[in-house]
């Protein structure tokens, strides 16, 4: 569901980016009650794992669309809904500015989409109404499941609204909600059972983490390193071996968008579109998470190319996660003996 550039005007773009831009300036104000030293490299494990998880396009039977997790619940579960909020947002930044994978305008707009309606309203309003008190497996599955698929309900209502208001008469408003809800639904279907299994393994092997972020409190003294070691491996599975089968088929906002316009992609015409795509294209050194000119490789070339793409993404996202985690820390004790 990331959103290209051509989809929405600067107006809209500059917009959402001021949106998360804000989001992510009020996360880290707060994080400064909650982040502890346990927690910044739990932010980069789990970061590099949705990163890789992203990579894995699952065919959606009869409609000849696939989908990826979002990946947004997963990570407010066992971060919290700020420090899962920031986490997203280091995914898609890496994944906008080096492997072309969302325009670079719309960054604002898929943070808002994926990050926001997940951390900010499916999360308090879904996933910690279903917990309450009493935690029990049977609730924390149910509970991920839904707040997953009405989260991405959200974001793929956000997205139909933010090409609406950038007046793209293409993709007319009924036409387009029309397809982009049913399919997102069935995404979200999937993604809600894969969201529910992870937490579940880890609740199995670690609850604290889990109700640990639900209250807010720090990480201090869990030894989180059984979870980190699997997520890590899982990362690299993932993102190394699986994505090699992932589905062709275009994703359900590129299956929308063809049923809707009988085109496979919208172009922008403005300045700023032309300044945007120009710089993504100095800066995605893998774009479509393959070696460049791969189009005219062997297959091996380009299964290597998606490999590396894979490894090499989770590794990025690691590191700026865990960058924004100590330096937000680092801002902390700063400010306590000033």
């Amino acid at each position: 569901m990331h959103m290209a550039d051509a989809l929405i005007t600067p107006i809209v773009g500059g917009t959402l980016w001021a949106a998360a831009t804000g989001t992510a300036s009020y996360s880290i104000n707060k994080l400064q009650n909650e982040l502890d030293e346990k927690k910044i490299p739990l932010m980069g494990v789990i970061g590099a794992f949705v990163f890789a998880s992203q990579m894995i396009n699952f065919t959606i039977p009869a409609t000849g669309s696939s989908g990826h997790i979002g990946g947004g619940m997963l990570l407010a579960i066992l971060l919290g809904p700020y420090a899962g909020f920031l986490t997203m947002a280091a995914v898609l930044a890496i994944q906008a500015l080096f492997f072309a994978d969302g325009g670079l305008l719309a960054l604002g707009c898929n943070i808002i989409n994926m990050g926001f309606f997940t951390c900010f309203i499916a999360y308090p309003l879904i996933y910690k109404k279903i917990m309450g008190k009493g935690y029990t497996k049977k609730k924390l599955a149910i509970a991920s499941v839904l707040s997953a698929v009405i989260g991405l309900q959200f974001g793929a209502f956000g997205v139909v609204l933010e090409t609406i208001l950038s007046g793209k008469t293409e993709l007319p408003f009924l036409t387009f909600v029309s397809l982009m809800q049913p399919i997102h639904l069935a995404i979200g279907l999937v993604e809600g059972l894969i969201t529910a299994a992870v937490v579940t393994f880890i609740w199995e092997a670690r609850p604290e983490i889990i109700t640990n972020s639900l209250e807010g409190k720090k990480f201090t003294g869990l030894n989180l390193k059984k979870v980190m070691t699997v997520m890590v491996i899982g990362a690299i599975l993932l993102g190394g071996v699986v994505s090699w089968f992932a589905s062709s088929n275009p994703d359900g906002l590129e299956w929308a968008i063809f049923n809707t316009t009988g085109q496979e992609e919208i172009t922008g015409t403005s300045i700023v579109h032309e300044v945007m795509s120009s710089i993504q294209e100095k800066t995605a050194i893998l774009p479509d998470y393959s070696f460049k000119k791969s189009e005219t490789a062997v297959d091996s070339i380009a299964a290597g190319g998606t490999s590396f793409s894979g490894i090499f993404g989770g590794a990025l996202t690691l590191a700026l996660a865990v960058i924004m985690g100590s330096a937000i820390n680092m801002f902390k004790r700063k400010k306590r003996t000033t």
